[in-house]
């Protein structure tokens, strides 16, 4: 059996999903694959965008568009190092995060995606469906959900 080469996790900036990035840089270190760590995010628009830009002035930039991704991957990247990985890449993708991480884990010819479990046993996951449970069924690749709660 060959090890993987190019691990993937979701971070959405909550500290599970900063616990799945940690358990992907470890496995990716072991086996000396690449870490692409993806943020999905959907951009503000219309009334909230407006709103956001009158209250922060010329802060709005730090919530406008994928700066709140960037600044999340930034801290998955730091943590990803930390815990051995030595390839790191990071993509912000735009879209809903079922589908943008499918999307990305085909984009980038991904062997394995780590996923977090939130949301897994809770009430509105069974009922509405949650990014581990739907990504398992959809992800074209292998997928680890890690007990992060």
């Amino acid at each position: 059996m060959s090890t993987y080469q190019a691990v993937m996790v979701g971070t959405d900036g909550s500290e599970s999903s900063f616990a799945a990035v940690d358990r992907a840089a470890r496995l990716a270190a072991v086996c000396g694959a690449e870490l692409v760590v993806v943020c999905a995010y959907v951009p503000m628009r219309g009334p909230d965008l407006a709103r956001a830009q009158d209250q922060l002035g010329a802060e709005a930039h730090q919530v406008v568009g994928s700066a709140p991704a960037e600044d999340t991957l930034q801290t998955a990247r730091d943590r990803a190092r930390s815990h051995g990985a030595r390839r790191v890449r990071s993509l912000a993708v735009e879209g809903e995060p079922v589908a943008a991480l499918a999307r990305a884990a085909r984009e980038c010819s991904a062997d394995l995606l780590v996923v977090g479990n939130r949301g897994l046993r809770s009430l509105a996951g069974r009922l509405l469906g949650s990014v581990p449970a739907d990504i398992a069924r959809k992800a074209p690749v292998d997928v680890l959900i890690v007990h992060t709660t």
